[in-house]
Parts: C-alpha cells; sequence; structure tokens
C-alpha cells in the first residue's frame, strides 16, 4: 500500500497490528460484554460511537439501557444543556471485538426527549407502522469512494488521472481495482453482524465502490444501512484510508455517487403487480420536488452535482421513468416488465441520503398518500 502514498500519511495504517492481535486475544472476564453505542450526529451524514462495559449478555435490544453523551461536541446542543440522549433501536455482533461483543444502533433525543433535528428515524418509525399491512420491502445500493488521506481517490496518480471510465466497472486486475481488501472485509463483516448485505461489485469510477443491503421490511432497510455504513467506514480505518459518500467527489467526466432505493410493497409482488407499480410511479412523477429535497442531507443541493442528466443520472429538474432505462428518475427493471411484477428502482437518492428520509417519503407518497 505505501506505493499510493497512504502510508507516508496515515497513523492508522503505520501502527502495527501484531500488538493488537494479540491484546484482543485475551479472554474477558464472564459476563462482562463490551457494547459500542452508535449514533448520527448532528451533521446528518456522519457517525459517532461510543462503548460502555455490561455486566450481562444482553438478548434483545430492550435488555440495553439507555444512554447519554455531550450533544453540543456533534452539533446537536449548546454547551450550556448539552446532554443528548441515546436510545437503543438495533442490535448486532460486533465483528471487530467478537464474542458476545455487540454494535448498538441508536436514535437521538434532546434534553426534553423530543427527537433531534437529525433524528428522522423516529418520523419513519411511524410511517413505516402506518404502512405494515403493504409490507414495504427496499433495497438500497450504496455507492461510495475510497480516499487517501489527501482527499484523493486512492490508488490514482498523484499529479494526473487514470485512464478514461470504460475498464473499472465490475474490473478484476490491479491496473482496473483499487483496495479490494477492503471491499472483502467489510462484506465479511455485514454478514457476522447480521447485516442483510446482498452483494458488492466495483463501480464506474475507478476507487468507486458499491454494496448493496436488502432485501429489508420496513425500518430495518435504514437502521441495516446505517450500521453497514459505520462498519465500512471502520474497516476503512484500519488501513488508513477514508470512506466519501459525497454524490460528486471528482468533477469532470467522472461518475458520480448514489443509493438507488429499490422498492415494492406486497400488491406490486403479486400477481399483475405492474399495476401497482406503474400506479406509484403516477405518484411519484407529481411529488418528484418533495422527493428529490428528501433525498440528499441538504435539500438538493448535493444532488445538484450529481443529477446532470449525464453519467447514467436523470436531470433534478425533471421526473422520468421507463423500462431498463438508467437516464430516468425511476426505473422498471426488464425483468420486472417481463413478469409484470415486482419491484421499482428509485434512482435519484443520493450517495450521502439518510435511509430513513428516502424510505418514508417513498411509503408516504405511494403507500399512505
Amino acid at each position: 500500500m505505501a506505493s499510493h502514498g497512504v502510508l507516508e500519511n496515515s497513523p492508522n495504517a503505520a501502527i502495527n497490528k501484531a500488538v493488537i492481535g494479540r491484546l484482543m486475544n485475551l479472554p474477558l472476564p464472564p459476563n462482562k460484554v463490551l457494547a459500542t453505542y452508535v449514533w448520527i450526529d448532528g451533521t446528518g451524514e456522519n457517525l459517532r460511537s461510543k462503548s460502555r462495559t455490561l455486566d450481562f449478555i444482553p438478548k434483545a435490544v430492550s435488555d440495553l439501557p439507555e444512554w447519554n453523551y455531550d450533544g453540543s461536541s456533534t452539533y446537536q446542543s449548546e454547551g450550556s444543556n448539552s446532554d443528548t440522549y441515546l436510545k437503543p433501536v438495533a442490535m448486532y455482533r460486533d465483528p471487530f471485538r467478537g464474542g458476545e461483543n455487540k454494535l448498538v444502533l441508536c436514535d437521538t433525543y434532546k434534553y426534553n426527549k423530543k427527537p433531534t433535528e437529525t433524528n428522522r428515524r423516529a418520523a419513519c418509525a411511524a410511517a413505516m407502522e402506518a404502512a405494515k399491512d403493504h409490507a414495504p420491502w427496499f433495497g438500497i445500493e450504496q455507492e461510495y469512494t475510497l480516499l487517501d488521506m489527501d482527499g484523493r481517490p486512492f490508488g490514482w496518480p498523484k499529479n494526473g488521472f487514470p485512464g478514461p471510465q470504460g475498464p473499472y466497472y465490475c474490473g478484476v486486475g490491479a491496473n482496473k481495482v483499487y483496495a479490494r481488501d477492503i471491499v472483502e472485509a467489510h462484506y465479511r463483516a455485514c454478514l457476522y453482524a447480521g447485516i442483510n448485505i446482498s452483494g458488492e461489485n466495483a463501480e464506474v469510477m475507478p476507487s468507486q465502490w458499491e454494496f448493496q443491503v436488502g432485501p429489508c421490511e420496513g425500518i430495518s432497510a435504514g437502521d441495516e444501512l446505517w450500521m453497514a455504513r459505520y462498519l465500512l467506514h471502520r474497516v476503512a480505518e484500519e488501513y488508513g484510508i477514508v470512506v466519501t459518500l459525497d454524490p460528486k467527489p471528482m468533477p469532470g467526466d467522472w461518475n458520480g455517487a448514489g443509493a438507488h432505493c429499490n422498492f415494492s410493497t406486497k400488491s406490486m409482488r403479486a400477481e399483475n403487480g405492474i399495476l401497482e407499480i406503474e400506479k406509484a410511479i403516477d405518484k411519484l412523477s407529481k411529488q418528484h420536488l418533495r422527493h428529490i429535497q428528501a433525498y440528499d442531507p441538504h435539500g438538493g443541493k448535493d444532488n445538484e452535482r450529481r443529477l446532470t442528466g449525464r453519467h447514467e443520472t436523470s436531470s433534478i429538474h425533471d421526473f422520468s421513468a421507463g423500462v431498463a432505462n438508467r437516464g430516468a428518475s425511476v426505473r422498471i427493471p426488464r425483468s420486472v416488465a417481463e413478469e409484470k411484477k415486482g419491484y421499482l428502482e428509485d434512482r435519484r437518492p443520493s450517495s450521502n441520503c439518510d435511509p430513513y428520509a428516502v424510505t418514508e417519503a417513498l411509503v408516504r407518497t405511494c403507500v399512505l398518500e
């Protein structure tokens, strides 16, 4: 990795991992469990975490204690009234510490017990509860880019650019694919944790990758994608490589990054469900602006850089739909059109979207109207 200029700039990659390996193999006392609480900070994009020792093995989320943190250090409160509360909502096995240790996804509440501004989960959970009879399923395709410590895509020449896009998508070979180790480690970590990760691939721009989470029903889609993002950042941290979810990390003739959301309801998956899919697309066409505002953390500003009508995107200004059309806002896969049932793919969400906001918007528009 030194040839890519990462080791020289990254303290993490330079640390001798053999020492921590020996210590991590030490046995823990009986009934001692390390629980890492993970939450979304005030940016609505970044994750934070801290750990505590439990003197029991939690079997369900309801076993876990609520906790708090200094919200003034995460852009979520003022210093004079900084306690912000963590409410556990999902629990996973910890692939870094192993054993009975846990990762705990939390949502965040202010001193008055109202959701923080970036707690989009609370409203999403209410929508999913209202729509539960429709059994909404989601599959989210998370694209991301790997950077070195200088903010340059990992493996790119320092004073130039790689060859034009073409050979990199699903590529094989050292001159086409960079840092596959991170992708493989992340895939295994997600499966160990209990996340329903369904695949991965190298993307169109060199050093850009994608993984898919789903199908997940209801609120679990957002939960599992956020925890999968946490695992990705943690794995890359070990290598001294930075993960960015910026939807257009490199200006120019390079693909941006999205989080295409595949969506279906029970009636869409039933025989002749294509009629329900077409009805949903009609509803989406009438709420284009509302969805654009929900599909990135800055109300559409991030997607302005990505949704240009080029590089396999639709224009941010217009709604479009089509069969097998990767330049449309909403795509009906060819297999769905042939089988006359299945799902639709909303290609508008940005890579740094909040999946709670995206899935809530789809359910409110297509199911709850």
